[in-house]
Order: structure tokens, then sequence, then C-alpha cells
């Protein structure tokens, strides 16, 4: 049997050298943006403070015989419930709620709201299984905590003998699909940012400047915030952009509340064509599943995340129902014309609606360099074995060439609502429902029957039947917007 090597930490997270086996975890820098969080090079054994050996077997015993994870769990700075619900909703309220709108008219009124509802639904389902299948490897292999890719791989190699030999491959693929989610992001976040600036200097400057070239002027400074290696020392950013990001959206909801039209203005459902479209950016805008693990890894009291009711519950309602309420309202307000962020159907030539686009672009540009610490700390340590010559110079280096690449990916697709509907159908459809669903049936794969009536079998089919179906169509419709604004 092979033994399990793995190793976790949740993003933020430092290793104290000068107390062994301690962690400092800084929650409240984590949950800005929609961290998607893997392992990151402080190994298992030594996770949340335990110094537990992992046990060389992934036999039941240990997990029936009474191992208890969250008795061995030791965080020094563990969060209360309320924090956890606080810092769940910080993390899942992300950029993704101004493009809500956007999602709406792509599905209408009626059938947007009903499927919000649906995708809430079923992605909180899937954090559920996530968890619980967490909570019963941690028990088999005698672990306190497990993060996001640990558990896929630890699923596999705990599980069938057919199934060990790609307990690797998930784990690449779990990391792989954060990477491309997560550089997809910082591109949306350089068309988002050059997009609101384009139109506040436009309305001063008769000459209107292409959108490229903002991006080309902006990616200076974009690297040289990206130099920062030391999350600590981007903590200040992050509050700041807390702060811009509240006062940006009270204005728009001020303004977006204004002489509301009549609901007969706007389609109730939309072509059926354009569904995909609505599908990728609210998975985008809700899925947040990757920030979970780091949380409940974190609690005082894990056994309070995941249940009935449960923080989990709590949190993703209120979230499914602000991003409904921006949605449906956005769309009402606008109708044909929504764009897409919000922001960008403010007035243009109003001093008020000015500053929030300017507020929220520097607000977005601050949570870039959160947004990249996640994949580059994922490609770094893939590849800085290679380099062990001069590791700071090429570290610099990679740092300098990621952030040139999504600058270009920006240049070359500078629209908001193809971009992140490509992001949410493909990284999100996968992390947040197909991958949660195999990993269940991966861990209770032994368990009698599956269940009465292989209901659990059924049922995990049918969540990766929809997650692949929303995968290909997502990613299909995406795409030939895309290749559509190239023709132009």
């Amino acid at each position: 049997m092979k033994r399990y090597r793995g190793s976790m930490r949740p993003i933020i997270t430092e290793l104290d050298n000068n107390k062994k086996g301690s962690i400092r975890t800084d929650v409240a820098d984590l949950v800005l943006v929609k961290y998607k969080c893997s392992s990151n090079g402080v190994p298992v054994t030594q996770t949340n403070g335990s110094t537990l050996p992992l046990v060389p077997s992934t036999s039941k015993d240990a997990e029936l015989g009474g191992y208890d994870p969250f008795d061995h769990r030791v965080v020094q700075h563990p969060t209360t419930d309320m924090e956890t619900f606080i810092h769940l909703l910080k993390g899942s309220l992300g950029s993704g709620i101004l493009a809500m709108p956007l999602a709406f008219m792509n599905a209408g009124l009626i059938f947007g709201l009903v499927a919000t509802a649906i995708i809430g639904f079923v992605c909180t389902y899937c954090v559920h299984i996530l968890v619980r299948s967490s909570h019963k490897l941690c028990r088999r292999m005698q672990v306190p905590a497990l993060g996001f890719a640990d558990v896929a791989e630890v699923a596999f190699l705990a599980g069938p003998p057919a199934f060990q030999k790609f307990s690797g491959l998930f784990r690449g693929l779990v990391n792989t699909f954060l990477t491309i989610d997560l550089l997809g992001c910082c591109c949306v976040y350089i068309v988002f940012v050059s997009q609101n600036l384009k139109q506040v200097v436009d309305s001063y400057f008769e000459a209107e400047m292409n959108i490229r070239w903002y991006m080309l002027i902006l990616m200076p400074f974009i690297i040289a915030m990206n130099l920062i290696r030391n999350l600590k020392y981007l903590a200040p950013f992050s509050m700041i952009a807390n702060f811009l990001v509240g006062i940006c959206m009270s204005i728009t909801f001020w303004y977006m509340f204004q002489d509301m039209p009549s609901t007969k203005t706007v389609d109730y459902i939309a072509d059926w064509h354009k569904w995909p479209l609505f599908f990728g950016t609210a998975i985008f805008a809700l899925e947040g599943i990757g920030v979970v693990m780091p949380l409940e890894n974190n609690m005082k009291t894990p056994q309070h995340f995941i249940g009935c009711p449960s923080v989990l519950n709590f949190g993703m309602a209120i979230v499914v129902v602000l991003y409904s309420t921006v949605g449906l309202f956005g769309y009402l307000k606008y109708g044909k014309e929504t764009k897409g962020s919000i922001t960008l159907n403010l007035p243009t030539d109003e001093l008020l609606a000015q500053s929030v686009k300017v507020m929220i672009a520097v607000a977005i540009f601050f949570t870039y360099s959160l947004q990249f610490y996640v994949p580059f700390e994922i490609i770094w340590k893939g590849t800085k074995h290679r380099f062990t010559s001069h590791p700071d110079f090429f570290e610099y280096l990679l740092r300098v060439i990621l952030v040139v690449c999504t600058v270009g990916i920006a240049i070359a697709v500078p629209e908001l609502g193809p971009v992140i509907s490509l992001v949410g159908a493909l990284c999100l459809s996968f992390l947040g429902l197909i991958l949660p669903s195999c990993i269940d049936l991966v861990t209770t794969w032994e368990e009698p029957g599956l269940g009465k009536g292989y209901w659990r079998l059924w049922k995990n089919m049918i969540i990766i039947a929809f997650g692949i179906l929303g995968l290909v169509t997502g990613v299909y419709s995406s795409m030939i917007d895309i290749f559509e604004l190239f023709k132009h």
C-alpha cells in the first residue's frame, strides 16, 4: 500500500521558524478575493499544529475506531462561527456580483431568478459533500486537516485499488484548474479596471483612446505591485480595497433603484442559446469552493460549518439573495443596455458616478495582487527546483512573465462578458460541481450499495452530468462570442 505524503496549508499562512509546528494564518487577508487555495509547502503532519504521523494504510479502522480530527487540530488563532460567517461572506461577495445583471440579461428576469437559486443550491450542496468527504478522509488517514488538492489526492489514494493510480492526476487537475481560474480572474480584473478608467477619461477628452492602450499603461504598475512577495505588505491594500468596494456598491445601489422601469420592458425568459453564458457568469460569481477548506480548517468549532443549520447554509443563502437582487434589479434598470459590470452603466457625465468608477478600478487593481498570489505559488512550487542557482532572480522573472501574459490575454479579448463566462464555465464547473461529486463517489465507494437504491451514485452522476453540460456549452458559447470579437 502506498504511503501518502501530501502537503497542505491555507494560502495566507506562514510557518514560524522560531516555534516548531506553529502556523500563523491571516484569514482576513484571504477572504477579499475568492482564494481557491490548495497545497503550498507545509506538510500535512504539521497542519494546524499537529505532529501526528500519517498512517501507512488507508483502512477504515481508524475512521471507525473513533479518531476525531477536530481534537487534534491546534490552531493558534481559531475563528468563531460568526467570524467564519463574515469571512465566508467577504470571500464569496467578490467582483462577480457586478456582473450578475449581465447574467440575468442572458437568462431573462424570471428564469434568471429561478436558475440562480438552483445553481446556488447545487454549489452549496457540493461544498457540503466536499467538506464531509474531507472529514471522512481525515479520520481514515488520521490527520487533523486536509486542503482542497489534498482531499482530491487522498480520496483516490484511499479509495478502491482501481482508482488509486489516479490520485496524483486529480491533485494535478485541481492545481491546474485553480491556476487557470485565478489567472483568468486576473485577466478579467485588467479589463475591468481599463473599461472603468476609459469611461471616465473619455468624458473629459474628445479624442478617445483604444482600451488596449490603457492596459499597456497599467502594465508597469501591475508588475511593480506583484514584485511584492510578502503578503503582509499587501494587507493594507486589501483593507483599502474592502473600504472602496463598500462605498462603490452603496452608491451603485442608489443609482440602480432610481426610476425603476416596468418589468414589461425586459424579457422574462431569454433565448435558450444564451443560457450557457448565464451559467458561466453565474457560477463565476457564486462559486467559492476553494475558500471553504481554509475557513473550515481554522474554525474553533468546525462541526458547525456544515449541517443544518450551519455557517455555510446561512452564508450561502445570504450570498444567493444578494446576487439575485443585484442581477434582478440591475437587469430591470438597464435592460438590453446592461454591460459586463453594472458600474459601466452608471452615467458618464456625473461626478459621483465617475468617482465610483475610479474607486472600483483602484479597488480591483489592488485585488489583482492578492488574486495573483495563489496561482503564482502553485506554479513556483512546481518549478523552483529548476532554478537553484539564482532563485530570487528567476522568481521575479516568473512574476513579470505571468503578469505580462495576463495583460496580453486581456488585450486580445478586451470584453468582460465572454471572458467571465469562459473562466466560470471551464474552471468552476469542474472545481465546484464535477470534482466534489467524484470525490464523494470515491470516498464512499465501499459503503454498502452506495446507499439504498444507489441514490448516492445517481445523485452524483446527475451533478457530474450537469457540470459537464454547463462546462461544454458554456465554453462553446463563450468561444463563439470571443471569435465574434476577433472578426470585428
